[in-house]
């Protein structure tokens, strides 16, 4: 008796299970969690070495050059393939992209842990990049099919939020990590994340298929590889060779390929092509696309001058100056969610306007407190300020981006938007990098002391992420805004006479249930797209 008992309680047991994993199996809610781990990694990781240089060169007896190089490898191998990643998404599943992507980044990540030299953590940097172009497009292709329309908004404004938070708190975390327990962990730290991000990918995340084959457009990649990798690699390199005649080659290069690829893609507009030009008839998302290169150059205009400024002119520790910034990001984290809510209600354009205006507030008032011996939390209220307007931009930038794209072309708009913020991460890296060196270069040879002509610096560089900032501004006064219409408490009858002539009804679009990947619905039958659960 005692072993019937045990093994009713057994099997009890496993059907609870069961259940409990069949119910969170395709919860829009959960797959979001779920999506927000992996692409929270991957985007900390941009930023989260830049605090840590100091002690890499140390401890790997590293050049600056080769620790620059740690950057610039993942940020490289990101920007360059996330074109190519959607396409293979659109073709294979995102799900089967996003898991490929966990398992690359998180061994990449062990590799980088344990790194025995420069090279090879250049190396296995370059691999996690990789890793992280196959799961990014992915995610906002999942959300999009998951997700209503109603809600879409709701569940964008979440994940722009922890994209904002990802490159805002990568100083804190890498701060205390760093100082805690050496930056190995600043890499390690993802191992444990990964596993669990994969686990529940293949628990919750649904199998989504497309109803068609899609084709593989090889000379498109080619193209596209060709000119951002010659595009990021001479921006990135650019101070470092003394922007001589062969940058310049490459930044030629790039603008011949990319028109190039412009006409190659032209020409495949009715054979899938790698960049659907019908994305672009809707204004709001070639806004957005513009206007999220604009807010990642702003982004790293502020955070590089401004981490070099704590730890170089206020002598902080890497913990001291990533808390410094942790107001920041705290209040974006908060903000986030809620700002997605209200531009489903009363739409993105104010919402944006607003934030642009307040981030470029907080960077300018950061630039007239910071002096030569300004104490931390003389910064709070300016911090405060650019975590309101960081939580205001990036959550109603990614809703309205996508809120028009249809499912089928959710793969390609990933693309693009999360290619063009890569792109301008680079381009904002790259601008900041040579304005500081350039400046700090001359204010030392006039004779000035190290800290009078860095502030000097900070001072004339943060006009670059304000001036950036303000044209965002401006475009979005482009913007054609989005309400939710409200549902009236009574609706009056119409009388007979004023009654329109009848019209056909719209076909309702099919439905899936996410849990079994099967149609439901009056349209069932009208080819959706098929999902396949694990």
């Amino acid at each position: 008796m005692g072993y019937l008992r045990s093994r009713r309680r057994d099997t009890g047991h496993r059907r609870t299970k069961e259940t409990v994993v069949l119910k969170w199996r395709g919860n829009p809610w959960a797959v979001l969690v779920t999506l927000s781990l992996g692409f929270f990694m991957t985007l900390l990781d941009l930023t989260i070495v830049n605090i840590a240089i100091p002690d890499m060169i140390n401890g790997l007896g590293a050049s600056l050059d080769q620790t620059l190089w740690v950057v610039s490898a993942y940020a490289l191998a990101l920007s360059v393939l996330l074109i190519t990643a959607s396409r293979l998404g659109d073709m294979r599943g995102p799900r089967n992209l996003f898991a490929a992507g966990l398992v690359v980044f998180t061994l990449a990540s062990i590799a980088c842990g344990f790194a025995p030299n420069a090279a090879a953590l250049i190396a296995a940097r370059a691999v996690q990049g990789l890793g992280a172009a196959l799961l990014v497009p992915q995610t906002m292709t999942l959300i999009v099919s998951v997700f209503p329309a109603s809600r879409r908004g709701s569940a964008l404004g979440i994940w722009g939020t922890v994209a904002g938070l990802a490159t805002l708190s990568g100083p804190t975390l890498g701060g205390i990590l760093v100082s805690a327990v050496g930056w190995r962990w600043i890499f390690l730290v993802n191992v444990p994340i990964g596993i669990a991000a994969l686990v529940l990918t293949f628990l919750i995340v649904p199998d989504i298929r497309p109803a068609r084959t899609h084709r593989f457009d090889l000379m498109g990649v080619l193209l596209a590889t060709a000119t951002l990798f010659c595009l990021a690699f001479g921006l990135q390199e650019g101070e470092h060779y003394h922007w001589g005649p062969g940058i310049w080659a490459l930044l030629a290069a790039a603008a011949a390929l990319a028109v190039g690829f412009l006409l190659h893609q032209r020409g495949r507009q009715d054979r899938e092509p790698l960049v659907p030009f019908a994305l672009f008839k809707d204004r709001n998302f070639t806004v957005m696309t513009v206007l999220v290169g604009l807010v990642s150059i702003a982004m790293l205009g502020l955070a590089l001058p401004f981490n070099l400024y704590l730890q170089s002119v206020l002598h902080m520790s890497a913990m001291k100056a990533g808390l410094v910034l942790a107001p920041s990001s705290l209040v974006s984290m908060a903000l986030g969610p809620f700002a997605g809510r209200m531009s489903d209600r009363i739409g993105g354009k104010y919402l944006l306007i607003t934030g642009l205006a307040l981030y470029a507030s907080g960077i300018l008032a950061i630039a007239l407190i910071a002096g030569p011996a300004t104490s931390w939390y003389a910064f709070v209220p300016a911090t405060l300020l650019t975590g309101l307007g960081v939580g205001c931009i990036v959550a109603p930038m990614s809703a309205e981006a996508m809120r028009n794209v249809p499912p089928r072309l959710a793969g390609a708009a990933s693309g693009v938007n999360n290619t063009v913020r890569q792109i301008g991460s680079v381009i904002g890296a790259a601008a900041v990098g040579a304005l500081v060196q350039g400046q700090l270069s001359a204010g030392i040879s006039a004779g000035r002391s190290y800290s009078a002509a860095f502030l000097a610096t900070l001072h004339s560089t943060v006009a670059l992420p304000i001036a950036v900032l303000m044209a965002g501004l401006l475009a979005c006064l482009l913007i054609r805004n989005h309400t939710k219409p409200r549902t009236p408490a009574t609706t009056r009858p119409t009388p007979a006479t004023a009654t329109p002539p009848a019209t056909p009804a719209a076909t309702p679009p099919a439905e899936v249930d996410l849990r079994t990947g099967q149609a439901v619905g009056a349209t069932a039958a009208a080819g959706p797209a098929d999902r396949k659960t694990p």
